[in-house]
């Protein structure tokens, strides 16, 4: 089994900082990408950021200059700074990851987290 547990949600001005963390463990042979997807009121779940194994990196245009993705392969772990945030940034937050279990090496399994909240007042 897998889990992904996320980290650092919370309430922030516009123009303020987060910083989303999300950590990988169970029974993992490999990752071979992990991201951030948003999925605000009403709305449809959309990428936000993504890094492969390779740190090949995609961001959302909405998002390309004000969050930054990064990964510790070592660690299973994968963060997201996000700044100059903006009240269209609000909403819950999910980690996602593609792994390769120790069972099934041959074969991805795409995983979320439970998802962290995210609110910029105005």
């Amino acid at each position: 089994q897998v889990q992904l547990v996320e980290s650092g949600g919370g309430l922030v001005q516009a123009g303020g900082s987060l910083r989303l963390s999300c950590a990988a463990s169970g029974s993992i042979f490999s990752i071979d990408a992990m991201g951030w997807y948003r999925q605000a009121p009403g709305k449809q779940r959309e990428l936000v950021a993504r890094v492969t194994s390779g740190d090949n990196t995609n961001y959302a245009d909405s998002v390309k200059g004000r969050f930054t993705i990064s990964r510790d392969n070592a660690k299973n772990t994968v963060s997201l700074q996000m700044s100059s945030l903006k009240p269209e940034d609000t909403a819950v937050y999910y980690c996602n990851a593609v792994i390769r279990n120790i069972q099934s090496p041959y074969y991805t399994s795409n995983y979320w987290g439970q998802g962290t909240q995210v609110t910029v007042s105005s």
